[in-house]
């Protein structure tokens, strides 16, 4: 009777070292950089930093939600239609067309109004990378203040000698 399960116990046994043995290889193999940009919080899109009373987050935010949620619909309710496609005969064809030209319609209008234009907006310098910049001034100032002591030393060991 337990012989029956010892396939089982052994895959088991087997899918549990090969994800205690992924987890601790990719800890040992990975790159290690640290960075304040790393450490932070993200918020899908957000600077995460707490706004002002009465300042409000970015609309595009919302428009990439709608329009994910718009054409999800629109493909959960294609696929059982174009299952039962032959027993709904015209009528179901005309039904889809309406809900297809509906959602047409959205997807018309959110091109008009510049859902899909990610590209061409005003990009300005976010928190984040204000950070990294600020980052990177302060570790060529130290890179230089440990060239110049080493260099001091050197000149130092030079009158010495």
């Amino acid at each position: 009777m337990l012989t029956e399960y010892l396939p089982i116990v052994v895959r088991g046994g087997l899918a549990v070292i090969f994800a205690v043995g992924s987890i601790v290889a990719s800890s040992l193999l990975r790159p290690n950089h640290p960075n304040l940009v790393k450490s932070s919080a993200y918020e899908c899109g957000n600077d995460p930093v707490r706004l002002p009373r009465g300042e409000r987050f970015n609309v595009k935010f919302y428009v990439v939600a709608m329009l994910f949620i718009i054409f999800d619909i629109e493909t959960i309710f294609l696929f059982p239609w174009a299952v039962s496609f032959r027993r709904l005969g015209v009528f179901g064809l005309a039904e889809m067309a309406v809900f297809v030209g509906l959602v047409f319609v959205a997807y018309a209008y959110i091109w008009r109004k510049g859902g899909f234009d990610w590209a061409h907006q005003d990009v300005t310098p976010s928190e984040p990378e204000d950070v990294v910049a600020r980052e990177r001034a302060l570790q060529e100032e130290r890179e230089r203040a440990l060239e110049q002591e080493r260099e001091r030393a050197s000149e130092e060991a030079a009158h010495a000698g």
